[in-house]
């Protein structure tokens, strides 16, 4: 089976190496994700424990249109019916890469309405549309006049974890973080601090990682679960191979925050995935904070800017002088859309990787604190 895994720029070798190690073969990185080959073992697999996956797309039929009509007759000549049930409920998720199709919603109503049509023909009935819990949600590409359907094997995107609480402002994506981390090259073992930790992304996502835990073990719903050749015995025991790769070995997570509903938001995440006494999670001023270790690693998302304002440079500046007085011998991460910001850090990075934080390009910094 051909599989298409997405992720964030910038994480594709992150992925290739997560997939190659969960027995994915035949493995191609492509901008925003990698191709690759395996059976539903694997495939149940990745969607349960690829930690900087978003979405897991099995393409099914692929052509060539150059105007609506061709669009139309190309999806009315596919067999829908191994895929679909006239009974069941469906949607299509475009995206769109062309000069010819320039909207994304016309291109996916062409498509649906060519789908209802054959079903309507063959059955006198049609398949319903349920935009917010389909029972197979179909992927369709587009890249100019080249189109690729596949069958979204995840539903909703991956970094759903289900740990998250309602209320938090601006969450960070769990795949971001859990990327983060990763390009860290923290060691798992070695203290980890967040001094600006909102609702407790960063931590709760390194917590599972030094655990060995799969990302989506608790999440429930799944885009194959509704597939005809679906088989729950393999999918359990799949489940059940990977919640015995669990471990618990000694952490020492710290997160800080100034805001104590963020520190509530924090706890309560960490409780739903059992890891409540795995992280501390403390409500204070970073600059107040002094680690008792003499080595560790900073991962943190500091504001950009949107609320702080005029203060944004200030704050800065700040944040570098607090980090060289209390955390000699650490290794700061920082990510930031505000270059300018970033410069009164007082410090030259010794890296520095272009991410995007929802549509903010990104400069995800190491500063190393002698």
């Amino acid at each position: 089976m051909k599989l298409t895994i997405k992720t964030l720029f910038g994480f594709e070798d992150i992925l290739a190496k997560e997939v190659e190690a969960l027995g994915g073969e035949k493995i191609e990185k492509i901008t925003r994700g990698v191709q690759c080959e395996g059976n539903p073992a694997f495939l149940y697999r990745a969607n349960l424990s690829l930690r900087t996956a978003m979405k897991i797309l099995v393409p099914i039929y692929s052509f060539r249109a150059k105007n609506e009509k061709q669009l139309y007759d190309k999806m009315m000549e596919f067999d829908w019916s191994n895929f679909l049930d006239v009974d069941q409920t469906f949607a299509i998720d475009p995206v769109i890469f062309s000069e010819i199709f320039t909207h994304s919603k016309f291109v996916g109503l062409k498509a649906k309405d060519a789908m209802v049509d054959q079903y309507r023909n063959k059955y006198r009935r049609r398949p319903s549309i349920d935009t917010d819990k389909p029972d197979v949600l179909f992927n369709l590409h587009c890249a100019n006049d080249s189109f690729t359907i596949s069958m979204d094997s995840s539903g909703a995107a991956l970094n759903q974890r289900g740990y998250r609480e309602e209320g938090h402002r601006a969450p960070m994506n769990e795949v971001l973080a859990a990327g983060m981390v990763i390009l860290s090259g923290w060691d798992k073992k070695s203290p980890l601090v967040d001094p600006m930790c909102g609702s407790g992304t960063i931590l709760t996502e390194a917590a599972m990682i030094a655990m060995n835990m799969g990302p989506n073990l608790k999440r429930k719903e799944f885009g194959f679960r509704t597939w005809p050749e679906y088989s729950p015995i393999l999918f359990n025991n799949i489940k059940n191979e990977e919640l015995g790769k669990i471990r618990k070995p000694s952490m020492d997570l710290i997160g800080i925050d100034i805001d104590d509903s963020a520190v509530t938001l924090a706890r309560k995440a960490l409780g739903k995935i059992g890891l409540r006494r795995e992280v501390k999670i403390k409500t204070m001023d970073f600059r107040e904070f002094k680690p008792i270790n003499d080595a560790g690693t900073i991962i943190t998302n500091p504001p950009y800017g949107e609320r702080i304002g005029d203060d944004i440079l200030e704050f800065y500046k700040t944040m570098g002088d607090a980090f060289k007085q209390n955390f000699v011998g650490y290794d700061a991460w920082l990510i930031s859309s505000n270059k300018q910001a970033l410069k009164q850090i007082g410090l030259k990075d010794s890296e520095r990787i272009k991410l995007y934080n929802g549509k903010l390009e990104c400069d995800f910094c190491k500063y190393e604190l002698y």
